[in-house]
């Protein structure tokens, strides 16, 4: 299978997102008033056991990274399951608010920085016990001889989007609607082992499912 470059500029949608993003700007501009957010609980504070995952590693995000993301709270951990070869990165950025230049780094813009070639994409439905179906980027990837499945979604309002283009247009409907534009970036990797992709997707699925529930709770509603 051909490989494709993660690079944006090579990329048909990148005017279109470009328009998006201009358009956007001039939107939060104009509506200037204070946002009126609650602020959730701190992602410190997200639970070290999720059902049956418990914490491996709290991540580090250097001053550097933070700086260049402009979160108003990170969250990166890795979750292992007792009998399960592999693990799970959760990685979250919330924003409380977008203007003055907060936003999301699009991982399908960020990875190519770090080495990765996107193998495959598509758009993922996932059945969330208790919420529904929640559509999710899912991504696999590769590093010369690694290989990661990668499955990420931005999430405002209880409101879960795969799609970056209709992620940036909801945002400001919600800002000329409710006068907010808060959102997250949601993230979870998995290795791929022994070159089986469908066990590592199939990790990452199981952990979305004990996980979003809580993700929920520690993002603004």
């Amino acid at each position: 299978m051909q490989q494709r470059s993660l690079n944006p500029l090579k990329s048909k949608p990148f005017v279109l997102l470009a328009v998006v993003l201009v358009t956007q700007a001039l939107v939060l501009r104009a509506v200037s008033r204070p946002e009126n957010i609650t602020p959730p609980a701190a992602l410190a504070s997200f639970p070290f056991q999720v059902e049956g995952w418990k914490l491996a590693q709290e991540g580090y995000v250097d001053a550097e990274t933070r700086e260049i993301l402009k979160a108003d709270d990170l969250l990166s951990r890795t979750y292992y399951r007792p009998g399960d070869r592999g693990a799970v990165s959760l990685f979250i950025a919330s924003f409380l608010s977008q203007r003055n230049g907060k936003a999301p780094h699009s991982p399908k813009n960020c990875l190519p920085g770090s080495g990765w070639v996107q193998d495959t994409s598509e758009i993922l439905p996932v059945e969330i016990p208790g919420v529904g179906i929640i559509e999710v980027n899912h991504y696999l990837v590769s590093n010369r001889e690694s290989k990661s499945d990668v499955i990420y979604w931005y999430q405002s309002r209880n409101r879960v989007v795969a799609n970056e283009y209709k992620a940036k247009l909801f945002v400001m409907a919600d800002a000329i609607r409710y006068n907010r534009t808060d959102t997250a970036l949601v993230r979870v990797i998995s290795p791929v082992i022994d070159r089986q992709d469908e066990p590592a997707l199939r990790t990452n699925v199981e952990f979305i499912r004990a996980a979003f529930p809580i993700v929920r709770e520690f993002l603004p509603k």
